[in-house]
């Protein structure tokens, strides 16, 4: 493993599980340290105790608590040099727009859009003082292709991650901030799984227009995350980056 991020602060939202531990792991073996983020003081210190980091409780939601965990990194570890706003849900009443209630399409904005607003807008001022840093925004590839099956506020709410990070990373290019926006196929994580488990043949429906056959494994987004933290991605912003398998790329997925 190389050290692109020797000495580096990163900030990673949804840290005690899936996409959020895989890159704890990964930007901790490549130098960095590490603020592990969660709503789940377990997992989230369990995150942070293995790779010898900080754990901050967090609500994404929550505008003051927002402010405070990057208060905490920057106290702890002297600066903010990448952010990683990846806490997101999908729960089962976001369905179609025929099912899904107002209560269900506002729980998945606040989670999944306005709590990357929310990061993007209090990190920012730490990166502009640096006069550098490299934001990370989860979206997925549903922000840029449409699902029969849908889930209608989180693939809103996703397209929203994308259009902002776009825009911020327009708007902050010349300070030395990047912002991009990592899109994800299906990966194979706790919520995939519970999902999944639950309904194997719409699992099986999925993996059909998947062209390499399978679900990514975390660790493999992760690589993506570490690569847009690093200075190998120095000329990437405002970017739309699809780890999707090949979905977006398929019109007849190949048997």
């Amino acid at each position: 493993m190389s050290n692109r991020l020797d000495g580096r602060v990163a900030v990673i939202t949804g840290a005690g599980s899936g996409i959020g531990l895989a890159s704890a792991r990964r930007l901790a073996a490549e130098g960095a340290k590490v603020v592990c983020a969660d709503l789940d003081p377990v997992s989230g210190e369990r995150a942070a105790k293995e790779v010898d980091g900080l754990f901050v409780q967090v609500d994404v939601t929550d505008e003051e608590a927002v402010k405070a965990m990057y208060a905490a990194a920057a106290a702890a570890y002297g600066s903010v040099d990448i952010a990683f706003n990846n806490a997101g849900i999908s729960p089962p009443d976001d369905d179609s727009i025929l099912e899904t209630g107002l209560d269900a399409w506002r729980r998945v904005q606040e989670v999944n859009l306005t709590s990357v607003y929310l990061c993007c807008k209090y990190v920012i001022p730490y990166m502009r003082e640096q006069g550098k840093g490299s934001i990370i925004n989860t979206a997925s590839f549903v922000a840029v292709m449409g699902a029969a099956t849908s889930q209608i506020s989180y693939s809103a709410s996703k397209g929203g991650v994308l259009a902002m990070s776009r825009e911020l990373g327009v708007q902050f290019a010349r300070e030395g901030i990047r912002v991009n926006a990592l899109c994800p196929g299906p990966v194979n994580t706790p919520l995939l799984q519970e999902l999944f488990a639950k309904d194997p043949e719409r699992a099986a429906r999925r993996l059909v227009h998947i062209p390499l056959g399978r679900f990514a494994e975390p660790e493999e987004i992760a690589a993506a995350v570490a690569f847009l933290a690093s200075d190998d991605s120095s000329f990437m912003t405002a970017n739309t980056f699809l780890v999707d398998g090949g979905i977006s790329g398929a019109y007849v997925t190949p048997m």
